[in-house]
């Protein structure tokens, strides 16, 4: 007797082993007709997987988050099944999903073109519209070695080679296409559906090692339903929009060039902005308490080693020599930061200590990583490290949360979620370190009341962290502050106070960033915003353009005006028709217009307008200038 406990707690009984497609046919047509996969006893399986003892079962359907996952692999399958009878000598390699879709790699010694990833598109839909049974079966080695050598397919049978012993020869088959996978499927390519598209061909090397051949990859993406398919390809249409890159150009605020990769020139108007941001920033970290310090960018590996941070992140760093002693450019700024609390013998009464640091760092990132603004080798970090005692980290963590979610609003930023991030597999610190770490950090994260997911072996090699995680306008999250519990950088280098107790006493040490990588965040709010900056934070905030050349002398008195205000702004006298440099200042991203003619000269007026395609207002000079000047206010000022 085999008895299957459902999600609502019932029981349904079997006299023989029996398969969750059967128990899915017993409950009714339109459950089996629906199900994907299952999860038996917790773990996902195909639908035909026999249970042959008492199990608890949930069957998964298309609108589980689970299901995604499994479209988009089986996805995969399709493409390399349709690939396979397009040309027939073409070597499969391996296909997994991966966010938003899937790949796969191919060994063909013709590069794919894009009529090639049509006609592949169209067999897929084929092969869907067959509705082929998908089986699997569990193979001897040597078998499935052969057979894949047989069939011309190296790489995998160099795959099946390489697999540990101990581990099951996993087959599927569907239609005359068969393949090395742990699964699980789904029951046949007609429950695929057709959401899915394929996207652009990339070269990958075998196995991620540029010693061994170059595959081609081709990407793909999948959905539930048609619908989602189109709100994706518009949020990748939209992207494309706000690509920071070319809005960086446009706007003229950076360039990247080979001579430095991965680093940034800053032009005027981006280093504006930049400023902008440093300073609201420097002025919400006064106001909470904290004090500002500066740290050595180059410092001797004797104190990296110190830190752990050689053995864990020396692949990471630039290092160089001078007089017989290695240095390196730092990658983080914690270390400095204990140098700083260490000079002087410290009191609980000094506690809690928060030093503010915006720190330089250098890392090194592979070139095929870099990404603009988003993924760079040189940034600055707004960063921060508060030494408290043991018994102060709710209360610092929870002020910590209330000051970041509150330059996230005054940033535009009004939906964050949070991870918590425990122990990673390469760390520094005992067990029992870390137990004392992560339970202090779950308890502070939810002392704050805000909701959290696992992010499980994520934390910072010396102690568990909170990611905080930003949804912009078009619904990307983007990970940017982080705060972290750290029990052994004290520990490491020697940092202590002097307790109630009169002895000495290793502090705590809470890593804490908002904005993390200035340059990351800002490439972060130019997609958000799309260039059009709120007025505070863009860099150029109005333009005074004229109408008629007899004007030029009193735009220019307004634009002093304004500059005498603190605002910025530039002035605008071409001989150019008034709706040619409207076009152009709505190109460039300037939120304001003051425009002025003959009349406006003779009034003491301005036609203020605001872009792009806002309606004119016509106002006195210092009207505008006071208008102008309490809406460009920086918020929480």
């Amino acid at each position: 007797m085999v008895a299957i406990t459902l999600p609502d707690g019932s029981i349904r009984r079997y006299d023989a082993p029996v398969s969750a497609e059967q128990v899915a046919r017993g409950i009714g047509k339109r459950l089996a007709a629906e199900a994907l996969v299952a999860r038996i006893d917790g773990r996902l399986t195909d639908l035909a997987a026999p249970i042959d003892g008492d199990a608890r079962l949930e069957l998964i359907t298309r609108d589980r988050p689970e299901a995604l996952e499994i479209l988009r692999h089986d996805c995969a399958h399709v493409l390399a099944e349709a690939a396979k009878e397009l040309w027939p000598d073409i070597q499969v390699t391996i296909g997994p999903a991966i966010e938003d879709g899937f790949y796969y790699d191919f060994a063909r010694a013709t590069p794919f073109t894009p009529d090639d990833l049509a006609a592949l598109e169209v067999r897929m839909r084929e092969i869907v519209a067959r509705d082929e049974p998908i089986r699997r079966e569990v193979w001897e080695r040597q078998r499935a070695i052969d057979f894949f050598k047989s069939a011309g397919e190296h790489y995998k049978a160099e795959i099946v080679a390489d697999l540990p012993v101990d581990v099951p020869i996993s087959i599927y088959s569907q239609g005359r296409f068969t393949d090395l996978c742990v699964g699980p499927h789904l029951p046949s390519t007609g429950r695929l559906g057709t959401a899915f598209k394929l996207m652009k061909v990339a070269g990958a090397y075998w196995r991620g090692d540029h010693r061994n051949p170059m595959l081609q990859r081709i990407y793909g993406t999948c959905w539930r339903n048609e619908k989602e398919l189109k709100d994706y390809l518009h949020r990748l249409e939209e992207a494309e929009r706000r690509d920071h890159r070319r809005l960086g150009r446009e706007m003229g605020l950076f360039h990247f060039q080979e001579e430095a990769a991965g680093m940034v020139f800053w032009h005027p108007k981006g280093w504006t902005l930049y400023r902008t941001l440093e300073r609201y920033m420097r002025g919400r970290l006064e106001r909470a308490g904290y004090v500002e310090i500066k740290t050595p960018q180059l410092m001797d590996r004797v104190l990296w080693e110190a830190s752990g941070h050689w053995e864990k992140f020396r692949q990471n760093m630039y290092v160089t020599e001078s007089e017989e002693r290695t240095f390196a450019l730092k990658p983080m700024n914690c270390p400095g930061a204990v140098q700083v609390f260490n000079q002087g013998l410290k009191s609980y009464r000094d506690l809690p200590l928060r030093l503010a640091e915006f720190g330089a760092c250098h890392r090194y990132e592979p070139s095929g990583a870099l990404h603009g603004l988003m993924r760079v080798r040189a940034f600055l970090q707004d960063d921060g490290h508060i030494f408290c005692t043991e018994a102060q980290i709710t209360e610092e963590s929870v002020r910590f949360t209330e000051l970041l979610r509150s330059i996230y609003a005054d940033l535009g930023f009004a939906e964050v979620s949070v991870k918590f991030s425990d122990r990673p597999p390469t760390r520094a610190g005992s067990d029992a370190v870390w137990d004392r770490a992560e339970a202090a950090l779950r308890t502070a994260i939810e002392a704050t009341g805000l909701p959290y997911s696992m992010n499980p072996g994520e934390g910072a090699f010396y102690g568990p962290k909170l990611e905080f995680v930003l949804r912009d306008a078009i619904g990307r999250d983007w990970q940017c502050g982080t705060l972290q519990v750290d029990f052994v950088l004290p520990e490491r280098l020697d940092a202590e106070y002097v307790g109630e107790d009169g002895a000495r006493h290793r502090p705590v040490m809470l890593h804490r960033a908002i904005l993390g990588s200035f340059e990351r965040f800002i490439g972060v709010a130019i997609e958000h915003y799309a260039g059009r900056l709120p007025l505070w934070l863009a860099p150029v905030q109005a333009v005074v353009a004229t109408i008629v050349s007899e004007s030029d002398g009193y735009a220019q008195h307004v634009r002093q005006r304004l500059l005498g205000a603190g605002l910025r702004v530039e002035g605008d006298l071409r001989n150019e028709k008034i709706g040619y440099k409207v076009r152009e200042h709505t190109l460039a991203k300037v939120p304001l217009m003051l425009v002025v003619g003959k009349r406006e000269a003779e009034q003491g007026s301005v036609a203020l307008r605001r872009l792009p395609g806002g309606e004119q207002e016509v106002l006195a000079l210092g009207e505008a200038v006071d208008r102008v000047l309490t809406e460009a206010k920086a918020p929480g000022g």
